[in-house]
């Protein structure tokens, strides 16, 4: 049963606004109340307020947000713990860590998805589902009717049916052991095939999908250190894999994997700087965005600090990538995502508690400076891939 401080607090965040526009455009952003970042060191925060989840109105000028409602999340895991459906009905938001019960200054792994109806008025969670352990990144298919989640302490993919509001379990698909830190899985546009990240054994696993058959085919692809964030395009000819490294200062990488090919392969790797931690390919299927950490997580004093991390776009040609515009962004940044039209870029930085707002002209990255703030540490972003 809620308690009754948080049944308030949902009650006033959500009255904050009405349900979205029929028209708009949404991106949703994961905030996460219970970390904060000192020095380089993540603490636990004490009597830390519910997480929540920000709906931004992506076709207003400017972007502003439209509804914020108090739904358990978490900044562990890949920035690609919310997915929505295509015709953006729903959300579903996994929460990989929650504070322990036994020590209040620890986490410890949750096993929480809420399902959120977006078009309801105001929008609210309206049913929150079991997954494996510490579930993380998660993704929707193209037809709006199966979701996978990747179980981070469980080595396996939770499946799971969508038919209108009602999303319900579909087992579950072992892919390796708990190490093995199974991370992200994103879907291909044909519904047909998934990748899954592991940054436990730097793997990338592949999985066939026929109807709510999901089976681990046993090929993985090799792309670098511990890939985390992982997406593939729109176009289906290629997915990026972000490979955020050992964290001991050294510049890290992107993994361009042809998906066209026979079986699908790993063809380019470029580097980008210290921890790419989001990753998103952008709907026209030309451009990769990266949120690099850059060293904005580390402790002053470290050699590899640096006060700001930064946005890195990548223009992808065939099986080539070139990086076409770089910006700084804020400190242990998180999740990028695109507007349809892929001119607009949101970033969610967790120190400063807000979305950065950038636009793409083709040609020249600009930051708007436009900041929109939201109740908690902005621990993933998305809008529905379509």
């Amino acid at each position: 049963m809620r308690s009754p401080w948080l049944a308030a607090l949902t009650l006033a965040l959500s009255g904050l606004a009405v349900a979205p526009a029929a028209h708009a455009q949404l991106a949703v952003s994961v905030n996460d109340n219970k970390l904060m970042l000192v020095n380089g060191v993540t603490r636990v925060i004490a009597n830390a307020p519910a997480d929540t989840v920000t709906l931004i109105d992506l076709s207003a000028n400017p972007a502003k947000v439209v509804a914020e409602i108090a739904a358990p999340g978490s900044v562990v895991g890949p920035p690609f713990s919310v997915a929505i459906t295509p015709d953006e009905s729903l959300a579903l938001v996994t929460a990989a860590q929650k504070i322990d019960p036994a020590d209040p200054t620890k986490q410890t792994a949750d096993n929480r998805m809420s399902v959120i109806d977006l078009k309801a008025s105001p929008p609210a969670v309206i049913a929150t589902l079991e997954t494996g352990k510490a579930p993380a990144g998660l993704s929707i298919n193209r037809q709006g009717t199966l979701a996978l989640v990747a179980n981070r302490e469980e080595g396996t993919v939770s499946v799971f049916t969508i038919q209108g509001k009602t999303v319900t379990p579909a087992g579950k698909v072992t892919i390796a052991d708990a190490k093995s830190g199974v991370s992200h899985a994103t879907i291909a546009p044909d519904g047909k095939l998934a990748l899954v990240s592991r940054d436990g054994d730097d793997r990338i696993s592949v999985l066939s999908i026929d109807g709510t058959k999901v089976e681990y085919t046993r090929r993985d692809l090799n792309a670098g250190l511990r890939p985390y964030g992982i997406d593939i395009a729109s176009n289906g000819a290629f997915a990026a894999a972000a490979n955020i490294g050992r964290g001991q200062g050294d510049n890290d990488t992107i993994s361009l994997i042809d998906m066209k090919a026979n079986p699908p392969r790993v063809v380019e790797t470029v580097t980008v700087g210290q921890t790419p931690e989001g990753i998103k390919v952008s709907p026209d299927s030309t451009l990769i965005a990266v949120v690099v950490m850059n060293g904005s997580n580390k402790p002053k004093e470290s050699p590899f600090f640096s006060d700001h991390g930064k946005l890195v776009l990548l223009r992808v040609n065939g099986t080539a990538m070139t990086k076409v515009g770089e910006a700084p962004i804020g400190h242990w940044s998180q999740g990028v995502t695109f507007s349809a039209d892929s001119r607009t870029i949101l970033i969610g930085n967790m120190v400063e508690r807000d979305v950065w707002v950038f636009e793409w002209t083709g040609s020249t990255l600009r930051d708007t400076g436009q900041r929109i703030k939201v109740n908690g540490g902005s621990a993933a972003l998305r809008t529905a891939d379509k």
